[in-house]
């Protein structure tokens, strides 16, 4: 038959301070985000993994006539018609040069169960980064009315996006 565990009281005087140091060391942490890191044209941008649904190689893309010029078209992810928006429509690509991803991110409609899916064309998808609120600043170019802010991350600078303002700049086509 296998022992059964002793429980021994730890004495009254004992110090118990060097326990609290390591469990403060964990309080004093700020919460950290995580960021999916992208450029797109010669800008990088920044969305939350949380908004990021999936990042996809470039698709089939059916284009829509007379859209504008920001729309690419339409794709299908899986039976879903995901709009594909190139944010950096501005700066003109090189002929022939198509995006290689897509990341797909899907903001929830407000107050209803909807999720608007929106995919945003992306040349280079860099990464995931982990960033605490010292990393954000509240800066952002006037002329980018779709972001909210920068991501300091490895000495670079990403732009965040804000879905909610991206799909109010960039309004994709309600299917």
């Amino acid at each position: 038959m296998p022992e059964q565990p002793q429980f021994v009281p730890l004495p009254a005087e004992r110090d118990f301070s060097d326990l609290l140091d390591v469990v403060s060391l964990f309080d004093e942490k700020p919460p950290e985000k995580q960021f999916c890191v992208f450029r797109t044209g010669r800008e990088r941008f920044c969305l939350s993994v949380l908004d990021v649904e999936e990042v996809v190689e470039w698709p089939i893309v059916t284009a829509l006539p007379l859209s504008p010029a920001y729309l690419m078209g339409i794709f299908n992810l899986r039976g879903s018609i995901v709009p594909l928006v190139d944010i950096a429509f501005t700066e003109g690509r090189r002929a022939g040069l198509l995006p290689k991803h897509v990341v797909v991110a899907s903001l929830r409609s407000n107050g209803r169960r909807e999720v608007v899916r929106i995919g945003i064309a992306a040349d280079e998808v860099i990464g995931t980064f982990s960033a605490d609120d010292q990393s954000m600043l509240d800066q952002t170019p006037e002329h980018l009315p779709h972001c909210r802010g920068m991501l300091r991350h490895d000495d670079r600078l990403a732009l965040a996006i804000d879905l909610g303002r991206l799909i109010e700049v960039f309004p994709g086509p309600t299917i």
